[in-house]
């Protein structure tokens, strides 16, 4: 009787792998890497001191993928912040956060939205908190970058493409 429940289990994971053209599409997270770090804070130890009014903070994301070969791809996930007050640099940081993916049975279409925003989706909390690190470890609080809608990012992304397309057509 014992052996009833794990003939099942089996008989569900055969189901699942055969479903479609035989394969199970994967995406799989093959490694993680700092590619690029710089910390800047040009006013210190001025800087550090107590303001009356919170600084202005910018913050940029850009996302690039490369494939290396195969079904292995390197997406970059790139976030620059940058802390002013009073016309002020109080900090400067840049981050290239890298992962090597590999992503098989998946059909064509679902490869840019994969690469462009699930891909970075698992990069970001990583990356985020290097840049709270870096910011904590530069005298400051640390920055806890809000959560970035990667899917929004992308349909901008295309809509522009699209829309370069046109002019360069017309």
């Amino acid at each position: 009787m014992a052996n009833k429940p794990q003939e099942k289990e089996q008989a569900k994971g055969t189901d699942a792998k055969t479903e479609g053209n035989g394969a199970q599409p994967s995406l799989n997270v093959l490694t993680q890497y700092i590619k690029d770090l710089s910390f800047e804070s040009p006013g210190a130890p001025r800087s550090l001191t107590q303001r009356e009014k919170a600084p202005a903070i910018n913050i940029n994301v850009n996302v690039n993928a490369n494939p290396l070969g195969g079904a292995d791809y390197d997406v970059l996930l790139t976030l620059t912040a940058r802390a002013e007050a009073d016309k002020n640099v109080l900090f400067n940081v840049e981050l290239i956060y890298g992962g090597v993916f590999r992503i098989q049975n998946f059909p064509q279409e679902h490869m840019l939205p994969l690469l462009f925003v699930e891909c970075p989706r698992l990069l970001f909390p990583f990356a985020r908190q290097v840049i709270a690190d870096a910011t904590r470890g530069g005298g400051f609080p640390p920055l806890m970058i809000d959560p970035i809608d990667f899917a929004r990012m992308f349909q901008q992304r295309i809509a522009e493409e699209q829309a370069k397309s046109k002019v360069q057509v017309s």
